[in-house]
């Protein structure tokens, strides 16, 4: 590789479409292939974090279709930008939780992870970017908010003429005057979970007889799912279902839901079922748990893990808090209460929950939409959650039907389910949403199908840890006993809107 590389400045201009969401910017793979459109938004996250010279960034993706030749370019922009060094997971992959491990362990000036979470990968598909700061997560408001101002003013960027990284072995190389570390995506990240669980329970778990299926749906999870269970803890080999990422997800949506992953969902449900089912997203930041015979919902899992969380090394010591996402279900409050420990609602955004963890607020956290994490990351963690619930069931020796029905007859019940209406006319979901804006303040008081409204409100956050607010957060209705709808419409989607329906029922 040669020591210095010609750094050309290309002039361009705004490209529109171009606001990061609460989990960075997600569009259609064509429109990131378009002329300087991931250029453009790749300088313009350099000039929010104040310039890239002199750093150290994570880089990776989940694999998804464009994920290798982002990286280039993403390469090829901080070399001319003056960084320091990149940290590149081999073939260009890493997953959220991993690249925030690596984050934290290298004391890292942040990261550009390539991933549009559980949204279907491929040409005619979504791809995503997006930033994570030093402490591991995802880019506050602030931060976001500045590369968006700065996507509105840039007039040029800056990259290097060369030629492409080597991906495929891992070692340190010189990209003209930057480093380039490529490392074992997995590796880091196995080592953690072997400090934060007992795998010398599980493993005895699975010798004696316990069996289980894990789903990674052609996505990133499958080769840290293949070495911690098959290699580690001595799983079955084969246990890892469609475990070999592929651009385009096998063709399938790897969204970990009973829709999506059906035949696992078969599986559970039938005859020759499996103890224990699990499955992860696309970029590895999402689970669906599963037992003989039952789904656990994402927010029943939380309250689960919180009310068993002294079963496993890292939380022996108990917890101090637990925190959830609005339109979760108030499971995992009813375990906080009886627990005498603090909890907290955020907006929905994993970012929203960094503060809290950092703060050691919290140290358990969750959202409906199955992202579940603790404190030993600042990102959603499938295969951590997995691992919590087969420590928690090694160590109590219940199934997972057991766990739920013990922990229902404790806490009661918040029945719960969630409705999407996708790609919506954007002007009409926003009409919807500002007439029933509109009737709020009617509400309380009004009866309808037996249930009596108590309260309507649109959330606002007030962080309890920096003061910042974030308003427009979602609208509430809350009845009487505890039940409540919500309303709210996702950023995260590529085109259209998608309109959100929440209802929980205790």
């Amino acid at each position: 590789m040669p020591e210095f590389m010609d750094v050309i400045t290309v002039e361009t201009a705004p490209i529109e479409g171009q606001k990061p969401g609460t989990s960075g910017l997600r569009k259609k793979t064509r429109v990131f292939m378009t002329s300087h459109f991931l250029e453009n938004f790749v300088a313009s996250i350099f000039a929010g974090i104040g310039g890239a010279a002199g750093k150290t960034f994570v880089v990776g993706g989940d694999g998804r279709y464009f994920n290798d030749r982002a990286i280039q370019v993403i390469a090829r922009m901080a070399a001319a930008e003056g960084a320091t060094k990149l940290i590149i997971g081999q073939g260009g992959i890493l997953s959220p939780p991993a690249a925030s491990n690596l984050l934290r362990k290298r004391g890292t000036d942040g990261g550009i992870l390539l991933s549009a979470s559980h949204n279907p990968g491929g040409i005619d598909e979504d791809f995503g970017i997006k930033f994570n700061m030093g402490n591991g997560g995802p880019a506050n408001e602030a931060l976001t908010d500045a590369m968006f101002a700065a996507t509105k003013a840039i007039q040029s960027y800056k990259i290097v003429e060369g030629p492409d990284l080597d991906l495929s072995s891992v070692g340190v190389t010189q990209y003209g005057d930057m480093a380039v570390e490529i490392v074992d995506p997995v590796a880091d990240y196995a080592a953690l979970m072997e400090q934060l669980f007992d795998f010398d329970a599980i493993a005895g778990l699975v010798k004696g007889g316990f069996t289980m299926a894990f789903d990674a749906m052609h996505a990133v999870t499958g080769p840290y799912a293949k070495a911690i269970l098959e290699q580690r803890l001595g799983a079955t080999p084969g246990t890892v279902l469609n475990g070999t990422p592929s651009p385009d997800f096998g063709g399938g949506h790897p969204d970990p839901n009973p829709i999506w992953a059906k035949p696992l969902v078969d599986l559970v449900m039938g005859p020759d079922a499996p103890d224990f089912a699990a499955a992860s997203d696309g970029d590895g930041d999402r689970n669906m748990i599963l037992g003989k015979g039952i789904y656990v919902t994402p927010s029943d899992s939380l309250a689960v893990l919180a009310a068993n969380a002294t079963c496993v090394p890292m939380y022996q010591g108990g917890l101090t808090g637990v925190a959830r996402s609005m339109p979760t279900s108030g499971a995992v409050d009813r375990v906080a209460d009886a627990l005498g420990i603090g909890s907290y609602e955020t907006p929905t955004g994993w970012k929203f929950f960094g503060n809290l963890l950092d703060a050691d607020r919290a140290q358990l956290c969750g959202e409906e939409s199955a992202g579940t994490s603790g404190n030993h990351v600042r990102e959603k963690d499938g295969l951590w959650a997995v691992l919590f619930w087969l420590n928690v069931l090694a160590v109590t020796g219940k199934s997972v039907s057991q766990l739920m029905a013990e922990h229902w007859r404790t806490y009661g019940r918040n029945y719960y389910t969630r409705h999407d209406y996708e790609a919506v006319e954007t002007e009409r979901a926003h009409a919807l949403m500002d007439g029933l804006r509109a009737r709020l303040a009617t509400l309380p008081g009004q009866a309808a199908a037996g249930l009596t409204v108590s309260s309507a409100d649109e959330f606002a956050y007030d962080d309890p840890v920096d003061g910042s607010r974030s308003e427009g957060q979602g609208l509430r209705v809350g009845f009487e006993g505890g039940s409540r709808v919500v309303f709210r419409l996702s950023v995260t989607v590529t085109e259209g809107a998608t309109l959100r329906v929440y209802l929980d029922a205790y």
